[in-house]
């Protein structure tokens, strides 16, 4: 046991201090502060292939309240899913045309190397043939990240997006473009993975998921209640134990990209909003993280671009 208990502890603090050792940004106004990873080809703290590298933030707290962290056991810097934060994944552009060993994109990734003849799998890391370039600008209160891919698999662009509390407001925004500058038109679909952690609780009863429309979902396992507008959890999820369904119900204008996650007993909410129609919208939790996960579609023709942003407001209840 107390073998097992050193070797743990031995983990944990590899763990903390290689966190330590990446490129990082602290940002705040006068009421949230958030630190983010920063994209590093060489040094980053996620460099694997599924998700953007863009706007990693390892903490966020407001009001004594943190929202986001570790939640995962296995850190390596190349797995699927050793991420935190409101992290965010495109669909792959040009998989299914491409044969094993051509390429295929991932915006905010790069161009990666196909495998086999078996559909697109995101926990597989692939291999990176171009990261592209990256460049990062820092200020106080945000950062933008952009990321330059040129003729990869027959696809460029221009990736912006910035990460930025507004002033005198528990708020944070994530401001997207992504310009098309080459000759084939980028048609693919994003979502917000989102990994909430609150004040490092465990995800059960508690916690509420609130929607402006009726949910429509489907098989709860008796973990999760739907009471129509909100999902609730029935019962605390066990060790390795997730939960993952699709919802249905919201309508084609951007007001019901608006999601709201409480804990009743610490006070803590975020609301989540976007200023684009939902896709496509899943709810998926572990014991250690909420995830509502809100897609939407993206569509741009060479030598155009696509805006969307993406609000959160912090908040307490019942204090």
């Amino acid at each position: 046991m107390k073998t097992s208990l050193l070797a743990l502890l031995l983990v944990t603090f590899l763990i903390a201090a290689t966190a330590d050792e990446v490129p990082q940004a602290v940002i705040s106004n006068n009421s949230v502060k958030a630190t983010l990873y920063l994209p590093d080809t060489e040094a980053g703290y996620y460099r694997g292939t599924r998700f953007d590298w863009a706007g990693v933030i390892a903490n966020l707290e407001y009001k004594g309240h943190s929202y986001f962290g570790k939640w995962f056991d296995k850190y390596d810097p190349f797995l699927h899913d050793a991420i935190t934060g409101p992290v965010e994944a495109f669909d792959p552009l040009g998989y299914d045309q491409a044969k094993p060993g051509e390429l295929f994109v991932k915006v905010g990734v790069g161009s990666l190397r196909k495998i086999d003849n078996e559909p697109y799998k995101f926990m597989v890391n692939y291999q990176h043939v171009d990261k592209g370039k990256w460049s990062v600008q820092k200020k106080g209160d945000q950062v933008r990240f952009t990321h330059v891919l040129k003729d990869a698999a027959g696809y460029s662009y221009e990736y912006e997006k910035t990460v930025k509390l507004i002033p005198n407001k528990p708020e944070m925004v994530l401001e997207h473009r992504l310009k098309n500058t080459g000759k084939k038109r980028i048609e693919t679909a994003v979502f917000n993975h989102n990994f909430l952690v609150f004040d490092q609780l465990p995800s059960g009863p508690g916690f509420k998921v609130e929607f402006p429309f009726t949910a429509k979902t489907g098989d709860l396992r008796g973990i999760l209640s739907n009471s129509g507008q909100a999902l609730t959890f029935a019962r605390p999820l066990q060790s390795h134990e997730n939960i993952y369904t699709l919802v249905d119900g919201y309508g084609t204008s951007a007001t019901d990209y608006d999601i709201k996650v409480e804990n009743a007993q610490t006070g803590a909410g975020v609301r989540i909003r976007g200023d684009r129609p939902l896709s496509k919208l899943a709810f998926w939790s572990n014991p250690r993280n909420l995830s509502p996960e809100p897609f939407v579609a993206v569509n741009v023709e060479p030598g155009k671009e696509f805006t969307w942003k993406i609000a959160y407001e912090f908040y307490t209840i019942g204090q």
